[in-house]
């Protein structure tokens, strides 16, 4: 179609230059020039409605471009701030449970000096010592537990959204 259209221009163009090649002598040469004058002229609109169409063409290919990227922007900001607000799930559990450490090992240490200054309550406080390190080894249990737990929640949830990322492109 472009080739049609750039052919015919061109044709008007070489009969507005020659006008005997459109026939008519003398008299017919005003005639002959008007005509030219006319189809030049509509060669000209034509051209110019063309450009038109391929310059909205181009504009509507250009703004649905434009949705496409702001799409894509939207969702990218979306996946950042869940990699930015992505934080330990169990990190609130973690704390207390190494506050409670804490504790158990403040409160073993008298114990274990009680332990060597009295030797009559030897066996009921190592009983307590027993139990709170046992207590100790319980929770250390359960931190390691939660630690790994959460590192596998994490590490799939970075899966998840590399994933998500990935299907971007």
């Amino acid at each position: 179609m472009q080739g049609e259209v750039d052919q015919q221009p061109m044709q008007m163009v070489l009969r507005v230059k020659h006008p005997s090649s459109l026939g008519g002598g003398g008299g017919g040469e005003e005639e002959a020039g008007e005509a030219s004058s006319r189809s030049a002229l509509s060669v000209f609109k034509a051209k110019e409605e063309q450009i038109e169409r391929k310059k909205m063409e181009v504009r509507e290919k250009v703004f649905a471009q434009l949705g496409r990227v702001e799409e894509e922007s939207k969702r990218l900001a979306f996946i950042r701030q869940e990699l930015e607000a992505m934080a330990d799930p169990t990190r609130k559990e973690v704390e207390v449970i190494r506050k409670r450490i804490d504790v158990v090992n403040r409160q073993l240490k008298p114990l274990g000096k009680t332990c060597v200054k009295k030797e009559k309550e030897y066996k009921e406080i190592l009983e307590s010592y027993n139990e709170k390190n046992k207590e100790k080894a319980l929770l250390v249990s359960r931190l390691i537990e939660l630690v790994s737990e959460s590192e596998r929640m994490r590490m799939k949830k970075l899966e998840e959204l590399n994933k998500t990322v990935d299907s971007l492109y």
